[in-house]
């Protein structure tokens, strides 16, 4: 059944149109992607299909009885309570629930009053509602909802400080996560997430990759992250020069067909314009003839080629940056040389104890968990930071070149072009204009200020700066963050071309797998503070790092099963003594108990049908009682037996 569709939506501001006709329809259960270039239209179609936008014209269809929930990109921050913790802000999501408790909490206090006033009547029926509103919330889940939420911040990277933190004191980030987990948890029939990988480490990304595969209601997503897209898609749009198109099938996938129906389009095209070609020849051969029958011939051409239906090229695909990285001289063979780098801040530890060697040519990636010390791992090797111990050393002649993930190096009142100019007065503005017109920054962008920019073109603006840069060491945290995938695959192209050392953060799992050759994997948990994988495979850096990092684990495992064999006999012979022994003890102990509880089961039944013949609380009491001796008792007879 078709859960969701929109019938030839148009979107237009100032004039510009936006989105133009789109019309697609998705069922029950089904996955889409959302993908096209930064600007293309895809959050502004996520807010037409919440109501959040009015479209010029067109229609979006829900399917009756559905329930929408978002996740925006951007999330509002000003609207949220500051005072509350992230694990109570987890359980609003269940505001029936939360309502439940509160009237299954005020007829137990009604059930209370009315038993001491002795009324009999109104306490047979607020008894009566008490089970009605019990049996409903254990049906609703609500005995269990407040672990789901704990657990659910748990796997998206809150530790458990973090869980009972006030909101008020959460970075953008980490509210991102925390409005994520919420939506999650509320289950929408259509659940739309706008850049959901954005602030998740690897760990809670394969989480949310796991939780997307296994939803069974329909899920809409807009993502640059194309790993993430090819795990939890069956269906992608692409937005392309407003115009939308539905293909069955991931991100991958969708790039194969779309190549292959423009490499078909093209072949038949240029085949017509032969076909064309001869046919206008043997016009103009006729006209020169000159002669009756010739201009038979030439009209039967003519109606020929206003017959034909001609094929059209598709359209070129939207325009991507394009850079590369200037080069320095070659540096040292020892690039960066880490010794025991520790550093700690407000009294937590970062980093301790870190040791390892770049050497030239090297793409290294760090990865590890949030809040493992990455982001400031790099801030120390550009020398932003000061370690609190130890040190490290760069080689001979190295120039580095920084991305930081924030754009810190922007300043919100300067100008696009501004920001280059001051950077690099001894460029000409045409060398300066070139530069930022290969990032997509047209003669009205540049005289934009930097505070009026997306992320997106915050992100091409930094990248911008560095390209002008002499460097052969490159230091990049979270480069492809805002970057559309057109973006993405330019960025990547220009690192693999680029002549020098690269050291890495990024959470973009299709990006490590094209470019790194090592992997460090901060674990602060360890002696030396991380754990280092040489790669073999360059094509799947990723691949071959997962499939090492669970053969380590394994080999841990087993290593601790062998050290422990030794000890499996005698271990066991104590076990089977101890356990016998204590087997004795516990009948014994059974047998004492199987007495008293039948004696006191004996003597309720007696109160039952004695004083409390006519004591409806107390008869219940008792009845409850009854339930749970004799479901004791069971349990011993098994022990004895």
């Amino acid at each position: 059944m078709i859960a969701l569709s929109t019938q030839d939506i148009t979107l237009e501001f100032g004039g510009e149109v936006i989105l133009s006709e789109v019309s697609f329809a998705i069922n029950d259960g089904d996955r889409l992607g959302i993908i096209g270039v930064n600007g293309a239209g895809k959050s502004s179609l996520f807010k037409i299909i919440t109501g959040e936008y009015a479209p010029t014209s067109g229609a979006v269809y829900v399917q009756k009885g559905h329930t929408v929930g978002m996740l925006s990109q951007n999330a509002d921050l000003t609207a949220l309570p500051r005072d509350i913790s992230c694990l109570e802000y987890m359980y609003t999501a269940h505001p029936e629930l939360i309502a439940l408790e509160g009237e299954i909490s005020a007829t137990e206090e009604a059930l209370a009053e009315a038993a001491k006033s002795g009324k009999e009547a109104l306490t047979m029926s607020l008894t009566a509602r008490l089970a009605e509103q019990t049996a409903r919330f254990s049906a609703g889940g609500g005995l269990e909802f407040r672990s789901r939420c704990r657990g659910m911040l748990l796997r998206l990277g809150f530790d458990e400080e973090m869980i009972e933190r006030n909101i008020g004191t959460l970075s953008g980030g980490q509210y991102t996560r925390l409005a994520l987990a919420r939506l999650l948890a509320t289950e929408p029939d259509i659940l739309m997430l706008d850049e959901p990988t954005n602030h998740l480490d690897i760990d809670a990304l394969s989480w949310l990759e796991g939780f997307i595969a296994s939803y069974k209601k329909t899920v809409l997503i807009i993502s640059h992250d194309r790993f993430f897209l090819d795990r939890t898609t069956n269906k992608t749009l692409w937005l392309r020069y407003g115009k939308a198109r539905l293909y069955n099938g991931s991100y991958s996938r969708c790039k194969e067909q779309s190549e292959a129906e423009a490499a078909s389009l093209e072949k038949r095209y240029k085949e017509q314009q032969k076909e064309i070609a001869k046919i206008k020849a043997n016009i103009e051969f006729q006209r020169r003839c000159n002669r009756e029958h010739n201009f038979v011939t030439i009209r039967s051409k003519e109606k020929q080629l206003a017959r034909m239906e001609k094929i059209e090229l598709a359209p070129k695909d939207e325009k991507n940056i394009r850079l590369s990285f200037a080069t320095e001289e070659e540096s040292a063979g020892e690039v960066v040389k880490v010794e025991n780098l520790a550093f700690s801040y407000g009294g937590a530890t970062l980093i301790n104890n870190l040791s390892f060697l770049i050497r030239r040519y090297e793409r290294v990636m760090l990865l590890g968990p949030n809040g493992c010390g990455k982001s400031t791992l790099m801030k120390l090797l550009n020398s932003l930071l000061v370690p609190t111990r130890g040190k490290i050393t760069l080689g001979y002649n190295i120039k580095i070149g920084y991305y930081d993930q924030e754009n810190r190096g922007l300043c919100p009142t300067n100008t696009v072009f501004e920001e280059l100019r001051l950077e690099y007065p001894d460029k000409t503005d045409l060398e300066l204009r070139s530069t930022l017109a290969l990032f997509l920054f047209d003669a009205d962008d540049i005289t934009r200020t930097v505070s009026t920019l997306s992320g997106g073109e915050r992100a091409r603006l930094t990248l911008a700066k560095l390209i002008l840069k002499k460097v052969n060491l490159l230091i990049m945290d979270e480069p492809t963050n805002h970057l559309d995938i057109g973006s993405c695959e330019a960025l990547e192209s220009a690192l693999l071309a680029f002549d020098g050392t690269i050291i890495a953060v990024s959470h973009d799992r299709y990006f490590i797998n094209k470019i790194a050759t090592r992997i460090i994997e901060l674990a602060p948990e360890r002696d030396n503070g991380m754990l280092d994988y040489p790669l073999e495979s360059y094509d799947d850096a990723f691949l071959e790092y997962m499939a090492r990092r669970e053969a380590r684990r394994t080999a841990v495992a087993e290593k601790l099963t062998v050290v422990s064999d030794s000890r499996a006999d005698y271990e066991q012979k104590k076990r089977e003594n101890a356990k016998r022994r204590s087997e004795e003890r516990q009948r014994a102990r059974a047998e004492e108990k199987i007495a008293a509880l039948e004696e006191e089961l004996e003597a309720l039944e007696e109160e039952l049908f004695g004083s409390a013949a006519s004591d409806y609380v107390r008869a219940a009491e008792i009845d409850t009682r009854k339930a749970q001796i004799e479901e004791e008792l069971l349990e011993l007879y098994e022990i004895v037996m």
